[in-house]
């Protein structure tokens, strides 16, 4: 279909047309006019899909993991939307979207959609667009929604501000595996996964991870992350692994911990939009060059450079026409104001 306009595009979503979908992704993602309205109109009708987070080191196997568990949830019914995220270039800003190569590579009906994101320099293994592309799936019909990040390590605890089910794959023979997760990651885990669990060492870990979660505060005092083996290459442990995130589903649908996580991801997701807003609006103009310039001549902190430019959004003159802001958001109010204050 050729969607003229957002309310039409939405129209698409809502009654499942993966043409529509596709389309409306692209707006997203690429920030289009009308891709506000888009999903402002969408948005009512979200809420309904699970959101399964695929996460960890690169080479631990999360691109095909992730199209395993897709086949395997189609064949049980459920509709399935796989949204992976591929690293961007910091020089051309391009993606290889290899994952959509890979996964592209195996029989999938119409009951998958799969789309890869570039992340575009963000960080925390994901896109800007990554939550709005998942409401756009949920949207559309999906029963479940596979988030696989870009495979950055222990950054990627941003996938917690979009997944009901964080999943954690690890893999024996990548160095010191569950030392290398100490930091952070396995603190975010629902469920963990070894993947390649036929290789050697593969014992071992998943011994240190039990030990580990002996030790270990749990994120969730009612659910004890499971952890589960696999090799996804042949299917081996996936279907366990399904299982393992209903049962966390259900864990959230019948205890407090899923009302608290849905509250908690809809202030990330307002504090997020925020700062993007807030940066958006002010950067490029006369106010943001002033900042920059006292911050880089050690005239004024960062800090206090940011409670000015936040000052100068009370003038709506100052940061959209370029005039400076009363109250401390221009050159001149800046540098002066901040001189005690280099170093």
């Amino acid at each position: 279909m050729r969607a003229s306009g957002p309310e039409e595009l939405a129209r698409g979503v809502l009654a499942g047309d993966r043409r529509a979908l596709a389309r409306a992704i692209t707006w997203v993602e690429n920030r289009r006019p009308g891709a506000s309205e888009l999903l402002r109109r969408i948005y009512p009708e979200t809420g309904r899909a699970h959101v399964v987070g695929l996460t960890g080191a690169p080479g631990v196997g999360k691109s095909t993991l992730a199209a395993a568990l897709a086949r395997h949830l189609r064949s049980a019914g459920q509709r399935v939307g796989l949204v992976a995220v591929d690293p961007s270039s910091p020089f051309t800003g391009g993606a290889l979207l290899g994952d959509r190569i890979r996964f592209s590579q195996g029989a999938v009906d119409d009951g998958v959609f799969f789309r890869s994101l570039a992340s575009r320099g963000q960080v925390g293994g994901l896109a800007r667009a990554t939550g709005d592309v998942i409401h756009l799936l949920d949207a559309a019909g999906m029963d479940v929604v596979l988030v696989e990040t870009v495979g950055a390590g222990q950054s990627e605890v941003a996938i917690m501000r979009h997944a009901h089910t964080v999943v954690v794959v690890l893999a024996p023979g990548l160095g010191d595996d569950v030392q290398a997760a100490k930091a952070g990651i396995l603190e975010v885990a629902d469920v963990l996964v070894v993947n390649k669990a036929d290789q050697p060492g593969a014992s071992r870990t998943v011994q240190e991870l039990r030990q580990m979660l002996e030790l270990g505060a749990p994120r969730d005092p009612g659910w004890r992350p499971p952890v589960v083996e696999t090799v996804a290459a042949d299917g081996r442990g996936v279907a366990a692994l399904a299982d393992a995130v209903a049962r966390h589903r259900q864990h959230l649908t019948e205890s407090p911990a899923g009302a608290q996580r849905d509250r908690w991801r809809a202030e990330e997701a307002l504090r997020q939009e925020l700062l993007a807003l807030v940066a958006e609006r002010l950067h490029g103009t006369a106010a943001w060059a002033a900042a920059a310039d006292a911050v880089a001549g050690r005239r004024v902190t960062p800090a206090e450079a940011a409670a000015r430019l936040l000052d100068a959004l009370r003038d709506e003159r100052g940061p959209r026409d370029g005039h400076p802001a009363e109250g401390g958001g221009g050159r001149a109010a800046v540098e002066a104001r901040g001189g005690a204050a280099g170093g």
